[in-house]
């Protein structure tokens, strides 16, 4: 930036059209002494006012590049352009800005800055000054800031140079000059940005390597596989027989034995049978992985989930377990418990059902049964109380001897009649056959009276022989009960042997012989990769943050 030289005004005679062209020319014509002094005095300051605009450039050069040592950022460069159009001023460039800026007093990076640029005037104050400068110092008296000159550095150069460089020369200069302080800057922004990345992430990974790979105690692993099967069913309905023997017949049943070896019974259970416990809280554990020394259920429950992992898979229906222990043995062993509580978990979850269905055919099978021992006490009852074993039989023989009396007698009466014909019948046998119809007449009367008892009373032979029948009926009925219920106690039991889940193991536990963490290399990796993670979320939102407020 130039300044405008100043000189003093002065007449110039114009010459009159008559003159001559030597009069004409100023040059050439003789001067008055009172011109001449004028015209010296003249150059004397034209010269003087370009001495000091050289002076002026040549500061103003010196100031910019002083202001382009210091490494001031864009964004520091912008505010400060911004600033200098708030107070009108005009800078040629972001470097101008903060010269002009400076050289009134103002700060161009300081906040109040940014919100205090105008003040409102007071027409009615008169004491207010008006203009830059009345907005500087209520700047200045608000602030409370009180402008001072200041030092200069001792080493700072601040004479005019003396060598004369042309204009290109200064401009590559200052090219020269600019780039190495943006070479400067980068240098130093990339070294702040190794430095909080060493600190940051290096650092806490070299931590986790020393600890992965010198004192994280080997942990042996014990994989095995089982699988819940069903029962083979001859019979059921259709979609039962669609899905007996697939994976999705026993589903529910994994899923719970999946959560039972997942749960707190089944720690406190190994811990009673195993000692899982005192096994984790051994001094050769490292401190990380090591419990306490008489440690709550909790935290035990904790290492117990780290340590044992149970997968079930639906597509093939098969439980994976791995067993993490210290020693390959004790892996080995605790491997083998949890399968065997398993398939004791596998054998009661159907026990119940099961147990139920046998319980009630059971009873039913006991109740016909005793049903039908008593109709057949009954029956037998009968048949004693009336001294014989077939009523219908006595009375069918009753029935038989009165019409074989009735024949008789009816012979005999018959043999009478003849006898009795005769003019002179024999006396005798006359006698003997009245005497042989009357025993028959007798006869026939005791055989009436004896089936006129069997067929009338309470206690005659018709109604025992209905009783017996009566019994007979009941005791067929029992009998059919007592095979129904002993049908249906079968199939219960067939069913229940149906329903009944058995624990096959595919891959056996077997110790281990090389341990299987921890995993140096695949630990280390996603310990850097979690701390650069974590590193750049949390860079990325002060960067953020710090822009909304600066801005």
């Amino acid at each position: 930036m130039t300044t405008k030289p100043t000189a003093r005004k002065f007449r110039i005679k114009r010459t009159s059209p008559g003159l001559s062209a030597k009069d004409a020319n100023p040059a050439d014509r003789p001067l008055s002494p009172e011109t001449a002094a004028e015209e010296q005095e003249a150059k004397a300051q034209s010269q003087k006012t370009a001495a000091s605009a050289d002076t002026n450039t040549e500061n103003v050069a010196l100031e910019l590049d002083a202001i382009r040592r210091e490494g001031l950022t864009g964004r520091q460069l912008r505010m400060a352009r911004r600033v200098a159009h708030k107070n009108g001023l005009a800078p040629t460039s972001d470097f101008d800005a903060v010269r002009l800026l400076r050289a009134r007093g103002i700060d161009p990076f300081q906040r109040s800055n940014m919100l205090e640029l105008v003040v409102p005037k007071n027409p009615n104050d008169p004491t207010q000054e008006t203009g830059t400068e009345g907005k500087l110092n209520g700047e200045n008296k608000k602030s409370g800031r009180i402008q001072l000159p200041q030092t200069m550095p001792v080493d700072r150069e601040t004479l005019p140079s003396t060598e004369h460089l042309s204009p290109a020369e200064m401009r590559d200069r200052q090219i020269s000059e600019i780039q190495q302080d943006i070479t400067r800057r980068r240098r130093r922004k990339m070294g702040m940005l190794l430095a909080r990345l060493a600190f940051f992430v290096m650092l806490p990974t070299v931590i986790a390597g020393w600890y992965f790979y010198a004192v994280a105690t080997p942990m042996y692993s014990t994989k095995s596989e089982f699988l819940i099967l069903q029962a083979d069913s001859a019979g059921g309905s259709a979609i039962g027989g669609l899905l007996s023997g697939t994976q999705f017949a026993t589903s529910q049943d994994s899923i719970a034995v999946q959560s039972y070896l997942q749960s707190k019974d089944a720690m406190l259970r190994l811990d009673s049978d195993v000692g899982f416990k005192s096994h984790f809280s051994a001094a050769v554990i490292d401190p990380v992985q090591r419990l306490a020394e008489n440690p709550s259920n909790e935290q035990a429950y904790k290492t117990y989930k780290k340590n044992v992992k149970v997968g079930y898979d639906p597509t093939e229906g098969v439980l994976r377990m791995e067993v993490i222990a210290a020693d390959p043995n004790v892996s080995a062993n605790m491997s083998q418990a949890l399968i065997d509580y398993a398939e004791d978990r596998v054998n009661n979850l159907s026990q119940k059902k099961r147990g139920d269905q046998m319980a009630e055919a059971q009873t039913s099978f006991e109740n016909a049964e005793t049903e039908r021992r008593e109709a057949q006490e009954a029956l037998v009852t009968l048949q004693l109380q009336g001294d014989t074993l077939d009523p219908q039989a006595v009375i069918a023989g009753l029935r038989g001897q009165i019409n074989q009396v009735e024949l008789q007698l009816l012979e005999k009466e018959l043999q009478l009649a003849a006898l009795l014909d005769n003019a002179r019948p024999n006396q005798s046998r006359v006698d003997g056959a009245r005497g042989d119809v009357r025993r028959l007449n007798e006869q026939l009367d005791e055989l009436n009276a004896r089936m006129t008892d069997a067929s009338q009373g309470e206690n005659s032979l018709a109604q025992l022989n209905v009783r017996i029948q009566m019994a007979q009926a009941d005791l067929a009925t029992r009998d059919m009960l007592l095979q129904s219920a002993l049908q249906q106690m079968e199939q219960t039991r067939m069913e229940a042997n149906r329903q009944v889940r058995y624990l096959t193991v595919s891959v056996k536990p077997l110790a281990s012989e090389e341990p299987s963490y921890p995993r140096k290399f695949e630990n280390t990796l996603v310990a850097f990769l979690i701390f650069a993670g974590v590193y750049l979320m949390v860079s990325l939102t002060a960067s953020i943050l710090r822009e909304q407020v600066t801005s």
